[in-house]
């Protein structure tokens, strides 16, 4: 494959465009905004909370907030939001580990993906299962095509009986 074509460099482009805005429509729920910085044209620079849940296992909830960046550029979607991302995770409701999860088969799985920039970047979230403590792990971190941030956070759910309770 000749790469050095200017025809399929363009394709490849488009491709990659496709596949970050495939990515861009995830199963968050935007639970809130706080503005940080104004802007006299197009949107503030804002936090962004937003709330998944994890694909996989059921009863296990992620709270994200990240940066947005705003303006002409951010409200176009041309802005590339910074790597800045704190993540919260809680049990929701009873838990039970399917066994390709349980036996660490699926460490490092992909639960959540945000695209950050028109191109290249991605805010993602990845899980990890402590067998030793019967808890799971989930990282967020930014990274690009060529390089990433070492901008992290981590939030653990240790995994206990789950317990409703009755109104009387």
């Amino acid at each position: 494959m000749d790469v050095s074509n200017p025809v399929l460099q363009v394709f490849l482009i488009c491709l990659l465009i496709c596949t970050s805005v495939s990515f861009s429509t995830v199963r968050a729920e935007e639970i809130g905004s706080v503005r940080t910085k104004f802007k006299v044209l197009g949107a503030n620079d804002t936090i962004v909370i937003e709330a998944f849940d994890d694909p996989q296992i059921t009863g296990a909830t992620c709270y994200l907030s990240r940066a947005k960046r705003g303006g002409i550029s951010g409200s176009l979607g041309l802005a590339e939001d910074t790597s800045d991302a704190s993540l919260s995770c809680r049990q929701t409701g009873p838990i039970v580990l399917p066994e390709r999860i349980s036996s660490g088969g699926s460490d490092g799985e992909k639960v959540f993906r945000k695209s950050t920039s028109l191109l290249f970047k991605t805010l993602q979230v990845v899980r990890f299962y402590d067998k030793k403590r019967n808890a799971l792990v989930y990282l967020t971190y930014s990274n690009k095509i060529i390089d990433g941030s070492p901008k992290n956070s981590i939030s653990t759910i240790p995994i206990r009986q789950w317990q409703t309770t009755s109104q009387k």
